[in-house]
This record gives C-alpha cells, sequence and structure tokens, in this order.
C-alpha cells in the first residue's frame, strides 16, 4: 500500500511539474471555458456549424435519401470531434494532480500517514461531478449517434442542438438570469403545479362519468388543464357540465395569473441584471482590441483627452470607481467603465494584457493620492508599462514619478511656460494655439516602424516626407533611448522607432497608407 501511495504522489508531482503539459492544460481550458480568450471565438463558431450541420442533416435524412459522404461526416467525422471535445472539457474540469498533492501536503502537516483512498475518492468525485452536471450529460448524448448501427440512437442528434447553450454567449446570459430567479421560478412552478393537480382530479370528477364528455381519463383531465392553464386553448377537451365549466373558469384566470407572474419575474430579472450583462460585453469587446488608451478618472479634462485621442482614430477605454462619472461618460465614449483603477482585482477582471494591448496610460483622477495609488497598482502589472498623470499640487511631484509615472502634467506649470515662452511672439503663440484647436484639423500623430518598414526604411531620408505638407517633429529612436528632435537626413532609423509628425490628418492617414505600400512594392 505504501509502494502505490508513493508512486501515486511521485505521478502527481511529476503531472504537475510539467510545464509543457501545464501550458497545454491551460490552453485547453482557455479555449473551453475562458470568454475572453482570443481563439475561443473561432472554436464556438466552428462548433456551432457543426451542430447546425449535424440537425440540417438529419431533417433533410426524413424525406430523402441520406447520401454516404453526409453519413460519414454526420455519424464519424462530427462524433468524433464531438469526442474529443468532450474528453478535453473531462480533463479541464478537475486538476487530479492538484488535489492528490494538496491532499497529501495536508496530511504531512498534521504528521500523519498519507490517506492514498481518500485522495483518489476526492479526484473522482470531481471527475463525477463534472460527468453528472447537465451540460456534461448533453454533450454525451450529442456523441451517441456515432453508433450509428442502432438506429435508435441516431435520434440523439437532436441533443446537438443543446450544445448550442455552450457557445452562444447571450444563451447563457439568458441561463443566469433565470438561475439568479431560481426561487421565485421555483415557487411558481410548485404553484402551478399544484393548480394543474387539482383541476385534473376536479376536471376527472365532473366530467368523467358524463358520456358527452370527452375527459375519460386521468391523462386527459392532465391534458385539458395543461391546455387551458397555459392559455392555448385548442377546444379539443372541453367541460359539458356545469360544474366542469366552473373548474374550467377558476383555471382560466389561474392560467392569466401565472402568465403575469412569470413575465414579471423574467423582466425584473433582465432590469437587475442589464448592467452586468453589458458590462461583460463591453469587457469583452475590450479584451479583443489591439491597441487601446487607459484613462483612469473621468472629468473635463478626460472627456477632451478622449475626444480628441478619438478623433486621431485611437481606441479609448475610460475607467473610474465612480458610476455616475461613468454614466456621464457613456453619453460621450462607449468604451467606458466603472471599475476602480488602483484596485488590482478590478483590473484582473478586465482581463487586459497591458504590455501587448495598452499603448500608455493617462491617470487623470481628481487628486494627487488617487493618481499615486492607480500608478502604483498599474507599475505593478508592468513595468515597461508608459504612464503620464496630471499633478493637482507641485509638492506631489516625486510621490508620482517614485510610483512610477513617466511623465507628470503640471498645467499651471505647463501655461506659465506657455505665457513666458511666447508672450512676446504672438505669431509663435497663434502657430500652438491652432495646433491645438480641435476646428483645425492639424494633429500631431505617431507612427511606429514596424518589422517590414524597417527593410526599406534606415534613414530619416528614406521616409520621404519632405514635400507632404508634414513635418516631422523628431523621432524616438530605441537605440540612443531618447527623443531625438529635428534629426539630420543620415538619422539611422530603426524598428520600433517612433516617428512625431505634425500635419493635417488626411495627410497624415495619406502618408501613413504610402508607407505600408511602399512595403509591398
Amino acid at each position: 500500500m505504501k509502494l502505490f501511495s508513493r508512486a501515486l504522489v511521485d505521478s502527481a508531482y511529476a503531472l504537475e511539474s510539467s510545464q509543457r503539459l501545464r501550458r497545454a492544460r491551460h490552453s485547453v481550458d482557455n479555449l473551453m471555458n475562458n470568454v475572453g480568450y482570443r481563439y475561443k471565438r473561432y472554436f464556438d463558431l466552428f462548433m456551432m456549424v457543426l451542430i447546425l450541420s449535424s440537425v440540417f442533416i438529419l431533417v433533410r435524412d426524413v424525406k430523402f435519401p441520406q447520401k454516404d459522404f453526409l453519413a460519414i461526416f454526420n455519424d464519424y467525422i462530427i462524433s468524433f470531434i464531438f469526442l474529443i471535445e468532450y474528453l478535453m472539457r473531462f480533463w479541464v474540469s478537475s486538476d487530479s494532480a492538484r488535489i492528490i498533492i494538496d491532499q497529501y501536503e495536508k496530511d504531512e502537516l498534521l504528521q500523519r500517514e498519507f490517506r492514498a483512498g481518500r485522495a483518489v475518492m476526492k479526484a473522482l468525485y470531481a471527475k463525477w461531478r463534472y460527468v453528472s452536471s447537465l451540460p456534461a450529460i448533453i454533450d454525451f448524448l450529442a456523441i451517441m449517434p456515432f453508433f450509428h448501427e442502432l438506429r435508435l440512437l441516431r435520434l440523439f442528434i437532436i441533443f446537438r442542438v443543446f450544445k448550442l447553450f455552450r457557445y452562444a454567449q447571450n444563451m447563457h446570459h439568458f441561463a443566469a438570469i433565470l438561475a439568479s430567479k431560481k426561487f421565485e421560478l421555483l415557487t411558481l412552478f410548485t404553484f402551478v403545479g399544484l393548480i394543474i393537480f387539482v383541476a385534473s382530479v376536479m376536471i376527472y370528477v365532473m366530467e368523467a362519468l358524463n358520456p358527452d364528455s370527452k375527459v375519460n381519463t386521468l391523462f386527459d383531465a392532465l391534458y385539458w388543464s395543461v391546455v387551458t392553464i397555459s392559455t392555448v386553448g385548442y377546444g379539443d377537451v372541453v367541460p359539458v357540465s356545469g360544474e366542469g365549466k366552473i373548474v374550467a373558469l377558476v383555471v382560466i384566470v389561474s392560467g392569466v395569473a401565472v402568465l403575469a407572474f412569470a413575465t414579471s419575474i423574467v423582466v425584473a430579472a433582465f432590469t437587475e441584471k442589464l448592467d452586468d450583462i453589458r458590462d461583460g460585453k463591453l469587457i469583452q469587446d475590450i479584451q479583443k482590441l489591439k491597441s487601446i488608451y487607459l484613462i483612469c478618472g473621468y472629468g473635463t479634462v478626460a472627456q477632451q483627452t478622449a475626444s480628441k485621442l478619438r478623433r486621431m482614430g485611437r481606441k479609448v477605454v475610460i475607467l473610474d470607481a465612480d458610476a455616475a462619472k461613468i454614466a456621464e461618460a457613456r453619453r460621450h465614449h462607449d468604451l467606458a467603465l466603472a471599475i476602480d483603477p488602483a484596485s488590482l482585482e478590478a483590473l484582473g477582471q478586465l482581463g487586459i494584457d497591458p504590455g501587448r494591448q495598452v499603448r500608455a496610460v493617462i491617470l487623470l483622477g481628481d487628486t494627487d493620492v488617487e493618481n499615486v495609488y492607480t500608478a502604483l497598482t498599474l507599475r505593478s502589472m508592468n513595468k515597461e508599462l508608459r504612464i503620464l498623470s496630471l499633478l493637482h499640487d507641485k509638492k506631489h511631484r516625486r510621490k508620482l514619478e517614485s510610483a512610477g509615472v513617466d511623465d507628470v502634467i503640471y498645467a499651471q506649470e505647463l501655461i506659465g511656460q506657455l505665457s513666458r515662452e511666447y508672450s512676446d511672439q504672438p505669431i509663435a503663440f497663434e502657430a500652438l494655439h491652432a495646433l491645438r484647436a480641435e476646428h483645425s484639423g492639424v494633429v500631431i500623430d505617431e507612427i511606429l516602424i514596424d518589422e517590414r518598414m524597417a527593410r526599406f526604411v534606415q534613414t530619416v531620408q528614406d521616409l520621404k516626407i519632405r514635400g507632404r505638407r508634414l513635418i516631422l517633429l523628431g523621432v524616438e529612436s530605441r537605440r540612443e533611448a531618447r527623443f531625438v528632435f529635428n534629426p539630420p537626413a543620415d538619422f539611422a532609423v530603426e524598428e520600433n522607432d517612433l516617428l512625431v509628425v505634425i500635419g493635417e490628418n488626411a495627410m497624415l492617414h495619406e502618408y501613413r497608407i504610402d508607407l505600408h505600400q511602399a512595403v509591398h512594392s
């Protein structure tokens, strides 16, 4: 027995320490369960196409002889894919190795002998919980057509329709809403069942001995009760006695009350969950974006900053813990969420990849303390993230810089500097004013030299920017790790360098397209 226990623990640790196995398990788990995973949407669409194809073949088979290739596709290929999916879900449903290790470490901590049997039972019970769950049962029944020699099992194809609940997120939301009102719905079903039972017995007692009545059995009475309380009223079975008609009146009124009660429950549930559903959809949309600017804190400055970035074609996500501010932000911007940006847990729920998706973070909180906390949280998530922050009180500059803010913007200092520099240069001041004016159409844009561009652009001269009514303000050089203002024509440009260009938006857009087209020419 000790030999078995030792082998069990060694196997569990071997599985748990295998990096390749853990990565594979993580990928499968994301594909099966993580709605934010980039490939899950394609996987879900693929499975939905298979399901609908299978049902279409089944329906076609009713009146037309089934062709061989359709039979093979439906009975073997689709069933085999569903079998693989079932096994993958079974695999990631619980971590048996982790369960065994937890039990082993717990027993070691309590200085008692490792209870291998208990650990195995825990692992099996975890798997059984998945196997006995309704979605897993539907998945299993959907595989049954694989045994196509048993003609009856082909009817299990219809269970594949229920698998659509797995892949349609709206179905998930609807099921979650109904689950949130489980008690109310259970009460309603109990009430309906009681009425149907009482009505069935009463109509049977009143009508069964009447030779003109079609209610001859308890099943007839049950059928009449269900049809009547649902307000369908086919009219094929009706009471003929006076007492039976009185029972019918009571059941009809009860049916209307039941429908009103059920409708109010569903509507109330949807109203309560509407914001959660909308936020969940918004988070999914944000996770799909490749490049975003995060604005933490919403106010007048944030509104103008977000509008400016959006006009430049940037995707902006606004975060603020104040739900009222986010409600105001949504009047102008689609991507706004009531999330505390200083909370690591809240940002984790957002599910974005700071290193891959976020181009820059702009902290526009109401206080410096708020911005410091947000900067610390964001910096803990990613060391390379570019963070800019508005400074409210200049004595807090060091605190913001210590928190990891790359650039601090102090409005009063900026205004003073501009006034000092350009007070005696009205033309220069006018030029700056035109540059920042929203209606001027002149913008400052950044152009990234990607891998493809770097193959044909080696120097500033290769950019061919002269004569295009654009001004190259400078280059953020990765090689020199600094911003090079007004670089000479022979200045070397490399991959991942950023060009800062001033010009009209339309001209910038055309120049950007020309750069990309030059790659293919």
